[in-house]
């Protein structure tokens, strides 16, 4: 088996998008992809020779725009995957915590980590899981819009933590270059959740960051509710 994994970066929203394929049997899966960067996207899945099979989203996005809708378009076999807990319209497949897919001689697990938004999900591959915005390196997300909750987002996080140590974690932003960590490395470091901070301390932090809106919020949350379908509808 060889399992090959590309991060692929959005530099406007510091946005990482994961590719990942079975090169045995060239089935492929894209975790949390974006507009402006599909034709780099579609150009390295035809390159490479892949059968995209699912189309996944961690969740509904408010910084920036999925291209989930024009990569069906293009790779008309593939599925969009959420989570159940979105309130979406256009996903082929919505997963509960536990649910599995396959791609070759890969499974794929859904872990429910809401918490940043309400219908957040994580993906388990292997040794590795793709923690979209519950999870960052040295972080998590914020907790101020579409539901978030950051009493739930500890439970998601210490949810996460009880992953082997060695489990790598690739979120889906970070903001200072670096590309992944480990989850003995956030248990330890992460400056909102390690080294066993309570739920009180955790949930204060959280409340506290200052944050302006992501400049696309009122524009991304609702194309991505119908997986970035309205940003093909051209007026006259």
């Amino acid at each position: 088996m060889s399992l090959i994994l590309r991060p692929l970066f959005e530099k406007t929203s510091s946005t990482y998008t994961y590719l990942l394929a079975d090169m045995q049997t060239v089935d492929a899966v894209i975790i949390d992809a974006v507009d402006e960067t599909k034709q780099r996207d579609i150009g390295l899945i035809e390159e490479l020779g892949l059968n995209l099979k699912y189309i996944l989203e961690t969740h509904v996005h408010a910084d920036h725009i999925t291209s989930s809708c024009p990569l069906k378009q293009h790779f008309t076999q593939a599925k969009i995957v959420l989570g159940s807990a979105n309130a979406v319209t256009c996903a082929d497949i919505l997963l509960n915590d536990g649910d599995t897919l396959s791609f070759g001689a890969y499974t794929l697990s859904a872990m429910t980590t809401p918490g940043h938004t309400d219908g957040c999900m994580s993906y388990i591959v292997d040794n590795q899981i793709f923690t979209g915005d519950a999870l960052l390196i040295r972080s998590c997300g914020r907790c101020d819009f579409q539901g978030g909750s950051a009493e739930k987002l500890f439970d998601s996080i210490q949810k996460i933590f009880t992953l082997d140590d060695e489990t790598l974690v690739y979120p889906a932003h970070d903001y200072g270059g670096r590309t992944v960590s480990s989850i003995w490395e956030e248990k330890q470091f992460n400056e909102m959740i390690g080294a066993n901070v309570d739920k009180q301390t955790f949930i204060h932090r959280v409340n506290a960051m200052e944050l302006d809106l992501p400049k696309k919020i009122h524009v991304a949350v609702p194309a991505n509710q119908v997986c970035g379908a309205k940003i093909m509808i051209k007026t006259p």
